[in-house]
Order: C-alpha cells, then sequence, then structure tokens
C-alpha cells in the first residue's frame, strides 16, 4: 500500500495560554483531539507546554510528555525551535525586538542570547530522537535581511558572506541533527534569511549539501510572495520534511503591494487567514506533494487577521482530512488495460 500524509494536527504555539483549555500540554491536547486533530507540534519555547532542558536531562521526563500526548489520543508530529532558532542569527537592527524571544537575563547580550539559542536548538536534536521523532521544525534568522532591497547598493560580497556566517553558525548544530537522524525543516519566511527558494539554494550551497537542511513547506508565505508555490514543489520535493497548512490573500490595489505599505494585519494588502477563506490552491499542493510520495505530517499553523482562533481551529481539522489524498498503488491504466502475456502483447504489435 503506497504511503499516505498523516493528518490533520495542529501547530500549539498560537493556542497556548494562561487559561485552561490552554495552560498545559494535558490541557491542550485533549482540546486539540476533540476537536479531530490527530497530531499535535510542540512549541519548545512555551515553557507552560514544554521544559528542553528537562527533556534533555530526564528520560522520565520524555516519556511522561509522550505519555500525555498518547492519553489525549495524539501524536507529536514535531518539536518546534522557530524562536530559538531565529537568534541563531539576528542582525544587530533587531537587538531590541528579538531580545523577547529570549529570557529576560539575557535581554541586551546578544553573544548570550546566541548561545542560549544554539544551546536550545541543538538540544532538540537529542529530545527528537528520544520521542522518535526524524523531523523537528525551526527558521534560519537573518543577517542580510535589513539589505533584502538594493537600494542602497549592498556592497560586493555583503549577501555572500552572510550566508557564510549563516553556514558556520547552523553547520555544527545540523551535524549534531544528523548524528541523531533527526532533519531540520526550516520555514522559509520573510524575516529570515532564508525566504524563498533562491535563498534556501544559497544557505544549502554554504552548508556544502548538508542533507538534514530541509524545508517545513508553508505556501502562505509564498503567496503573499506572489511565488509559484506548487512549482516549489516540482522543485524542491526531495527537501520538503514537514508542512504548515496555512491560507493567505493577496489583494493589491492602488495604494499598495507585496509591502502593504506598513498597515495592519486587517488593511495589509497581504494577510493571513483562516484555512479555505484565503486563495492558497490546497487542492493543488495536496496532490502535489502525493504525487512526489510526502508522507509526514499536515499540520496546521492558524493565524488569521480577522477569524477567532477557536473557531479556526475547530474549521482547520475537517479541512485537513478533507484534503488529504488516500493514496492507491493502482492507477487508471491498471483498471483499463488489465495484464496481458507476452504473446498477446506480440499480437497487439503485429510482431
Amino acid at each position: 500500500m503506497a504511503s499516505t500524509m498523516k493528518g490533520p494536527a495542529l501547530f500549539l504555539a498560537q493556542f497556548a495560554g494562561d487559561e485552561a483549555p490552554f495552560n498545559s500540554l494535558e490541557n491542550i491536547t485533549k482540546w486539540a483531539a476533540g476537536l479531530g486533530y490527530k497530531g499535535v507540534q510542540i512549541p519548545t519555547f512555551d515553557g507552560r507546554l514544554f521544559d528542553v532542558d528537562k527533556a534533555y536531562e530526564s528520560d522520565t521526563y520524555c516519556d511522561e510528555i509522550k505519555g500525555i500526548c498518547a492519553d489525549a489520543g495524539v501524536e507529536i508530529t514535531e518539536l518546534s525551535t522557530h524562536l530559538q532558532g531565529q537568534l541563531v542569527a539576528v542582525n544587530p537592527v533587531y537587538d531590541e525586538a528579538f531580545d523577547a524571544f529570549a529570557p529576560a537575563h539575557l535581554h541586551g547580550n546578544p553573544k548570550a542570547r546566541q548561545a542560549w539559542a544554539v544551546d536550545q536548538v541543538t538540544k532538540v536534536a537529542a529530545i527528537s530522537r528520544k520521542l522518535g521523532l526524524d523531523n523537528s521544525v525551526s527558521f534560519t534568522g537573518s543577517l542580510a535581511f535589513p539589505y533584502l532591497y538594493p537600494w542602497p547598493q549592498r556592497p560586493a560580497g555583503l549577501v555572500e558572506e552572510a550566508f557564510a556566517e549563516l553556514a558556520r553558525r547552523w553547520k555544527p548544530i545540523l551535524d549534531v541533527y544528523d548524528t541523531h537522524g533527526v532533519n531540520v525543516g526550516y520555514e522559509i519566511h520573510p524575516g529570515e534569511d532564508v525566504f524563498d527558494g533562491a535563498t534556501f539554494e544559497m544557505f544549502v550551497d554554504a552548508l556544502g549539501g548538508h542533507e538534514r537542511a530541509q524545508i517545513n513547506y508553508d505556501p502562505s508565505h509564498f503567496l503573499l510572495q506572489q511565488l509559484d508555490y506548487l512549482q516549489f514543489i516540482d522543485i524542491y520535493h526531495d527537501r520538503i520534511c514537514a508542512y504548515h497548512v496555512k491560507d493567505a490573500e493577496f489583494n493589491p490595489d492602488g495604494r499598495q503591494g507585496v509591502y502593504s505599505g506598513y498597515q495592519s494585519w486587517t488593511n495589509r494588502a497581504g494577510r493571513f487567514r483562516s484555512l479555505g477563506d484565503g486563495q492558497v490552491d490546497f487542492s493543488g499542493i495536496f496532490s502535489k506533494l502525493a504525487q512526489y510520495g510526502y508522507d509526514s505530517w499536515a499540520v496546521l499553523e492558524w493565524e488569521c487577521c480577522l477569524k477567532s482562533p477557536e473557531q479556526g481551529a475547530a474549521e482547520g481539522a475537517p479541512f485537513i482530512a478533507s484534503h488529504i489524498i488516500e493514496l492507491t498503488d493502482k492507477t487508471f491504466d491498471d483498471f483499463a488495460g488489465g495484464a496481458a502475456d507476452k504473446e498477446q502483447i506480440n499480437r497487439m504489435l503485429g510482431l
């Protein structure tokens, strides 16, 4: 039997909170399961749900995490290190903004913040293996992104050195992931140095083709850039190890386009939407991924400028379930042509 994509699953980061049922892993997994989700992607940067240091030191704690999810009726799809990954590489222009992603005692100390982030991301390699996971998801961080638009003109070699440094920071981490047999699926995302196919190629080239540098495919970020997100799958399907099912819409007018004029999310030309409310061709995406044999998880990452998270989550599970294609070992040709022996084939060819 051909392998089929797994799901629906839910990324818990956007739902964690201080009120029940969002305030603990036990409560939130039961809530997710009650909505029809079969898996959860756990944010390792939210202490209400997960403790990286404790998981790294304690097999018992890892067993407890697995037990909580199993008791709720969900599997762990991946561990997310998005925020720690962002802090692996931070251009100084973003120092103050990204301090919020680190513990308070590290604020104002970029070197200590980076060391903490590297330690956290590296530990998740071993933790993922303890939990039986083959993939994780993260961000690359950004050194060159402030220079995205080529005005003023960039000094020759600036971009190349930025990607060389990005690779120098990530290669030792990826080597540890390789030791544990775990991939890092980078979410290709504006704000990161790796924000489209071209920059992903630059990153992988700088890493010497490192096999653990994979992709967490999220079409919402591609639609907002007006990138062909279906052809992206054709080009990079062999590097896609994770999938965020996330919708968006792009409605340019005479006042704003891709950059959206610093407007609020509600007033932007490009904005995130709940599943089915945007413009992403999910039938095309699920078909493409099925065509190339993607058999990992379809994970809802919910963000919407209009709809409540509770409604978005409730609608997300049946939406994903209805789009997952149950693969078959047979094709139309198998049914139409049937089996034939060599003698019959020769007769049909006049041989």
